[in-house]
């Protein structure tokens, strides 16, 4: 299968690629710079060029593959215009989508916290086989850029791991090679209107988190209250607080039932563990 892939040079997106590329797929990757085009050719992937907000380079990339893949999300690094980025995602959706309905190909996209508009345009395609997968909020591996790394950096900045309250909120995780595997999975097999839920451990208690980080670094391990999380923590104060497992229920029992999916890599403190999140 001929697949493209929004997303193809980021954190999950490669692996993706290469998790289609090793399954006998091509890929047809998404990119906007000379660097990008040159990682995805080393990987054997054919070059698109564009963006997410260019849509008729993401119509023709659409127009011309078997199935879509669509992972890239234009959001900043403090989340600060994340509803711009929900608009852009809607638009990208909507013209991938034009260029796939009737033809009954796989349409795969990520679930976003409040991207109900995004899903809801996908699940509406006339023949095509749509489904929406929906990831752990830490999506953890070697490369990872997110929630995690953030709270390294935070604790090597104030000198001490902190947690909130007990620290038994949770937080549902997934590796990011065990990700890239879901999605080929999806592209291939997933009925349409699916929805996929991709977490290994349904919650990881912050406080095990900070453990870990306050470990390896060698610095203490306190408890905050919730009232000074936002100074210690910035913007991510208020995520840093909730405990995902039970505001955002979901189990990928029936996901691993649907396609054979099986998380078969490290989970999130075995991964901690190894030391590469902590390497400068």
């Amino acid at each position: 299968m001929r697949v493209f892939v929004t997303g193809a040079t980021g954190y999950i997106g490669f692996a993706v690629v290469r998790e289609l590329i090793n399954a006998g797929h091509q890929v047809l990757g998404l990119t906007r710079s000379d660097n990008g085009a040159a990682v995805l050719k080393e990987a054997g992937a054919a070059v698109h060029r564009g963006a997410l907000d260019d849509l008729d380079s993401l119509h023709s990339g659409a127009a011309a593959v078997d199935g879509v893949i669509h992972l890239a999300f234009n959001q900043n690094s403090d989340f600060s215009d994340f509803a711009g980025a929900l608009i852009t995602d809607l638009r990208a959706v909507e013209t991938m989508g034009a260029a796939l309905e009737g033809s009954d190909k796989p349409f795969v996209i990520t679930n976003h916290m409040n991207g109900v508009a995004s899903e809801n345009a996908v699940f509406a395609l006339a023949g095509v086989r749509s489904s929406v997968v929906s990831l752990a909020p830490s999506v953890h591996g070697k490369g990872d850029k997110g929630f995690v790394p953030r709270l390294i950096n935070i604790a090597r900045t104030k000198g001490v791991s902190a947690y909130i309250g007990d620290g038994t909120n949770r937080w549902p995780a997934v590796h990011r090679l065990d990700a890239a595997r879901l999605f080929r999975l999806a592209l291939e097999a997933a009925p349409a209107g699916s929805r996929l839920t991709g977490r290994a451990e349904e919650g990881v208690p912050f406080r095990d988190i900070a453990d870990v980080i306050g470990k390896h670094l060698n610095l203490p391990v306190v408890s905050i209250s919730r009232e000074e999380a936002d100074a210690h923590f910035g913007f991510l104060g208020a995520i840093a607080a909730l405990d995902i497992s039970s505001i955002s229920p979901g189990s990928s029992v029936e996901t691993q039932e649907l396609l054979g999916w099986q998380p078969v890599h490290p989970e999130l403190i075995p991964d901690l563990e190894q030391g590469h999140y902590f390497a400068q």
